[in-house]
């Protein structure tokens, strides 16, 4: 995925852009970038943070960073802020999301005589640099970022910084949220509405799907209007988003508490104590033992100093090794103990199974797992949100793969918690996983526990239907 801050202020922004571009570091993993401009132009920074957290990188540097206007960006994919100068003035760019239709529009801009692209990562052009080229083809930044959004497919949220002004556009479904906060100072714009209470900015406008704001120190307008579709990530109250965040006036932890409560209701295990698998899990967990009073403990605490986020590294056995060291268990909340755990989801569970294995090797009696949405069945396509290489590795696939290897899958059938095949496929998960119990939410219980109708909520991975 990725996080997006900006920020147009009276005086200096550069410690509220640090900060903030720092608070959408729960979103990705690999780059992070900041620019400012003032009367001297434009001043960048870009750091790899797969390593290291993005306030190490930038810190020392921030005394060379003086202006009134920045973007910054915390990215999954490519470089960026890119920093360009085009007939329409020179600019920054920050963007989020997945351009599906890349090789087509590359392919188009070729044959328009568009000689080349200058930013490669890995020998693959860098999609923020196709979207400033798709803009830079028209009369105006407004014409350019809405042709832009109508010519991809996928999704892409962005952020423009000119000298004057700071543009701000959100994807055509509104998949990814965008959120203005006004100060005394100014005002900023961001992803993840978290940013906002420690910068002393209250929330006063979420961009509608498709919308197209302009922002300067002195306020905000809107430049082209909202669509009438959205389709927003569900997975973004269920696990990607932070639990201080809201969007579309839902809060994260309350969601996520309303999950765990809807996970209780339809639950008939009686458990000694209910946990969380950290840190995910635990909002959800909170809600169940809330709604059933069961008390609610931590088995394992997760030890942060030293271990960074165990999807961070690029290779599987050190991402289980990571996963491992940093939850710490406690043997005292465990031996002899029937335990319920809450969780987001289960992805592979390949870290999942060998934590379950080392609770019963500490003297669990009991191990059951709900998790706070259906089964994942397919990857997501308009979302960087995942570094699976193949849908076939998420555990529901492997199950349905195991049960039924020669036939067609008829995945409303596997969709379905009233089917035979249903049940097999949970079934087959739970012993794969070595569980006691396996009980997942249900999708109109999850969707309920959001708020939001139905057809303005994107639930594509576990049921696979396009709008």
């Amino acid at each position: 995925m990725g996080g997006l801050f900006g920020v147009v202020a009276k005086e200096d922004c550069v410690l509220d852009l640090y900060y903030g571009t720092d608070y959408h570091s729960h979103l990705g993993t690999r780059r992070g970038g900041l620019t400012v401009v003032n009367g001297e132009g434009f001043t960048r920074s870009i750091h790899n943070i797969e390593n290291s957290p993005f306030r190490t990188k930038f810190e020392d540097e921030l005394s060379r960073f003086h202006g009134r206007m920045g973007i910054g960006c915390i990215s999954n994919t490519s470089s960026q802020p890119l920093i360009l100068g085009s007939h329409l003035g020179t600019f920054a760019i920050v963007t989020t999301g997945r351009i599906n239709n890349k090789a087509e529009l590359v392919s188009h801009l070729f044959n328009e005589r568009v000689t080349h692209f200058s930013e490669m990562s890995g020998g693959v052009i860098n999609s923020t640099e196709l979207v400033a080229t798709l803009i830079n083809r028209e009369e105006s930044f407004l014409q350019g970022i809405t042709r832009a959004q109508q010519a991809i497919e996928g999704s892409c949220s962005l952020l423009l910084l000119t000298e004057n002004a700071l543009y701000a556009a959100r994807d055509r479904l509104g998949r990814t949220p965008l959120v203005i906060g006004k100060k005394d100072d100014g005002y900023a714009v961001a992803v993840e509405s978290c940013a906002f209470p420690n910068l002393d900015y209250e929330p006063v406008y979420e961009l509608g799907p498709g919308e197209i704001v302009r922002l300067d120190p002195q306020g905000f307008e809107q430049l082209h209007p909202p669509g009438d579709r959205m389709q927003i990530c569900a997975f973004l109250w269920i696990y990607y988003g932070y639990p201080a965040s809201t969007y579309e006036n839902k809060n994260v932890e309350n969601v996520r508490n309303r999950c765990g409560a809807a996970l209780a209701r339809r639950d008939t295990i009686k458990p000694d104590l209910v946990a969380g698998i950290p840190d995910s899990g635990i909002s959800h967990a909170l809600g169940y033992a809330n709604a059933t009073q069961i008390p609610y403990c931590r088995p394992f605490v997760k030890y942060t100093p030293t271990w960074p986020r165990s999807f961070m590294p690029q290779n599987q056995s050190i991402r289980n090794l990571v996963a491992r060291m940093k939850l710490i268990p406690i043997r005292q909340l465990i031996e002899e103990k029937a335990l319920l755990f809450c969780d987001d989801s289960i992805v592979r569970g390949t870290q999942l199974r060998e934590t379950i294995q080392r609770l019963f090797l500490y003297g669990a009696k009991q191990v059951h797992m709900r998790p706070a949405c259906p089964a994942l069945i397919f990857s997501c396509p308009f979302l960087n949100l995942s570094r699976n290489s193949s849908e076939l590795d998420l555990a529901a696939r492997r199950a349905i793969e195991a049960l039924a290897p020669e036939q067609e899958p008829d995945f409303d059938a596997w969709i379905d918690p009233s089917s035979d095949r249903y049940a097999e496929m949970v079934d087959w998960i739970r012993r794969h996983l070595n569980l006691t119990t396996l009980l997942y939410q249900r999708l109109d219980d999850m969707v309920e526990a959001i708020g939001l109708p139905a057809e303005k909520i994107c639930t594509y991975c576990w049921t696979g239907r396009k709008p």
